[in-house]
C-alpha cells in the first residue's frame, strides 16, 4: 500500500492497482507542464499516456490533470499530492540502486548476438569485464536479430549485438548505439583461386567452382547476399546460422562466404592466415552497422550498464547514436 493522502472512495480500500510508472508519468507531466511534452520525452503515444493516468485517477478518486480545450497540466488535486508521490518515486530509486549495487556482484547478465564481430569486439570485452566484475556472470546467447528484439522487450536479454544495414529502421522501443561501421567483403582461404584477384564479384560468386557459404533466412548477410545476387543462386552453396560457423566452414576449405569487415579482419583464424578477405567488385559500398541495444524502459542494473560502457569504449564508438 503506497501512503498518499486520498479523497473520496479509495480512502476505505487499499491501492492494490497503482504501479511507479504511473506515479513516474505524473511526476513527468508536472515537471514537463504538459502531456503532450510528458508522451514525446517517455516515448509513449499521448493516448496511451492519458489513459493510464486516467487509471491512476480512478484507483485514487482524485482528479490530477486539468483538462482544457489547449491541453492537460497539473490539477490542484494533483499538486498537493505531488510531495508524496515524488517521495515514493524516491524511496523506489533507492531501492532500485540497492538492488542495482547486490546485482554488480551477483547478477547474470544475458547477451544476444548474431555472432558477427564476436570474435574481434566481445571476447576482448567480456574477458575486461570479468576483470572489474569477477563474480558476475555473462551469457552470451546467439540468435538472429528478431529474436534478440524480442528477447530485449520481454527483458530475458539484457543486452543485443546486432547488425543493420545503412538506412534500416531500429525499434523506437530500443536505445541504440553503433559500435562499428564497416564494408561487406568476401572471406576465402589464401589458396583460394578467387585470393589472386584484387576484387571479388557477384558473378564469381556464382561460379560453381567455389561454393558458396550463406548465411540462413533472418541474418542481414542473407538478405545482403539475395540483393547482391539479385535473387540468382550458386549452383551449390552451404547455409549456416552466424559469422563464426561461416568462417570456421571457409578455413576447413568448404567454401567462400561473405560478411562484414570488421567480422574477419583481427579474427583468431585471421590473424593465423587459416582466412583472408578481398573487397566485392559491386555491391562493397553498402555500409554494415554494428550496434549494441538494450530497452529504454525500466531501471538498467550497473552491472550492465558497465558492461555496455565496456562495449562503447572498446569499439571507439560515440556515446549514443541511432543509424
Amino acid at each position: 500500500m503506497i501512503g498518499i493522502p486520498l479523497n473520496g472512495a479509495a480512502r476505505a480500500g487499499t491501492l492494490r492497482h497503482v504501479r511507479i510508472e504511473q506515479l513516474e508519468y505524473i511526476a513527468a507531466v508536472t515537471r514537463l507542464g504538459s502531456l503532450r511534452r510528458a508522451a514525446e520525452e517517455l516515448h509513449l503515444s499521448q493516448p496511451a499516456l492519458s489513459e493510464t493516468v486516467r487509471n491512476l485517477e480512478r484507483e485514487l478518486g482524485v482528479d490530477l490533470l486539468e483538462r482544457k480545450r489547449s491541453g492537460a497540466t497539473i490539477s490542484a488535486e494533483g499538486r498537493e499530492l505531488l510531495p508524496h508521490i515524488v517521495s515514493v518515486i524516491e524511496a523506489v530509486d533507492r531501492l532500485r540502486g540497492a538492488a542495482g549495487d547486490q546485482h554488480r556482484v551477483s547478477r547474470m547478465i544475458r547477451l544476444g548476438t548474431a555472432n558477427t564481430a564476436t570474435v574481434p569486439l566481445l571476447i576482448p570485452a567480456v574477458r575486461e569485464f570479468r576483470a572489474t566484475h569477477p563474480v558476475t556472470q555473462v551469457e552470451v546467447v546467439g540468435a538472429q536479430q528478431s529474436e534478440i528484439h524480442r528477447a530485449l522487450l520481454e527483458g530475458s536479454f539484457d543486452l543485443g549485438l546486432v547488425n543493420y544495414l545503412r538506412g534500416d529502421d531500429v525499434p523506437p522501443s530500443l536505445e541504440t548505439t553503433e559500435l562499428l561501421r564497416g564494408r561487406p567483403v568476401v572471406c576465402l582461404r589464401p589458396d583460394s583461386p578467387l585470393a589472386a584477384r584484387p576484387t571479388v564479384s557477384a558473378a564469381d560468386l556464382l561460379d560453381e567452382r567455389e561454393p558458396l557459404i550463406v548465411m540462413r533466412s533472418g541474418y542481414l548477410m542473407h538478405r545482403f547476399i539475395h540483393r547482391l545476387l539479385a535473387g540468382r543462386a550458386p549452383s551449390f552453396s552451404y547455409a549456416t546460422d552466424g559469422a563464426e560457423m561461416g568462417k570456421l566452414m571457409v578455413a576447413e576449405g568448404l567454401g567462400v562466404t561473405v560478411l562484414p569487415d570488421f567480422s574477419v579482419i583481427g579474427d583468431p583464424l585471421e590473424r593465423g592466415g587459416a582466412i583472408t578477405y578481398r573487397p566485392l567488385a559491386d555491391g562493397g559500398a553498402t555500409e554494415v552497422l554494428l550496434v549494441i541495444q538494450r530497452r529504454r524502459s525500466g531501471s538498467v542494473p550497473r552491472a550492465v550498464r558497465d558492461l555496455h560502457e565496456l562495449f562503447v569504449r572498446r569499439a571507439g564508438a560515440p556515446a549514443a547514436t541511432t543509424p
